[in-house]
């Protein structure tokens, strides 16, 4: 009973990152964070699109089948993307000032969720091992660019950012 309610639970985690990546994003009004949320909507986005491209079913579930394919998992692009950007942000990058300096630990949460999730597609018959690898391959990936983007300032993105950061705290009198 417990790990079918775990399960379930897994089952919506899209709504809860949704409204925990919201709440940071409006707590910090950091344009690092907004950069970080547009680089994990691109990345879901072109998961979305492979799985078109590719068209490979996903397992037969009791149910029936879903309407969508499942090859890579987006849930699990997604999530991979998100555990390998705060991770590496957390090692490389210091604590964004509106945050407290315990956020580094962030990974020791994020990286164990990330994995359950994962593993969690295939237990509820979502997808197959071979989906869940491809997402998690594709999150990972567009994670690690997206990061070496914003840290080497390419095309002036984190210094617009910053100015745009600036701009809005002004406005709102910070």
């Amino acid at each position: 009973m417990g790990t079918v309610l775990w399960l379930k639970f897994l089952d919506q985690t899209s709504k809860i990152v949704t409204t925990l990546t919201a709440a940071v994003l409006l707590y910090t009004r950091s344009a690092g964070v907004a950069y970080f949320v547009t680089g994990a909507v691109l990345c879901s986005a072109l998961a979305k699109c492979i799985k078109r491209a590719i068209r490979q079913e996903r397992p037969l579930l009791h149910s029936g089948r879903k309407v969508s394919y499942g090859m890579p998992s987006s849930h699990a692009s997604a999530c991979t993307f998100f555990a390998t950007y705060i991770t590496t942000t957390c090692l490389q990058l210091p604590v964004h000032p509106t945050l407290p300096s315990s956020a580094m630990f962030t990974p020791l949460v994020i990286l164990p969720w990330t994995f359950m999730i994962v593993v969690s597609r295939v237990q509820l018959g979502h997808h197959t091992w071979p989906q869940v690898a491809a997402g998690t391959a594709l999150g990972a990936c567009c994670a690690s660019f997206w990061f070496k983007l914003w840290v080497d300032d390419a095309a002036g993105v984190k210094t617009t950012g910053w100015e745009v950061e600036a701009m809005v705290k002004s406005w709102l009198g910070q």
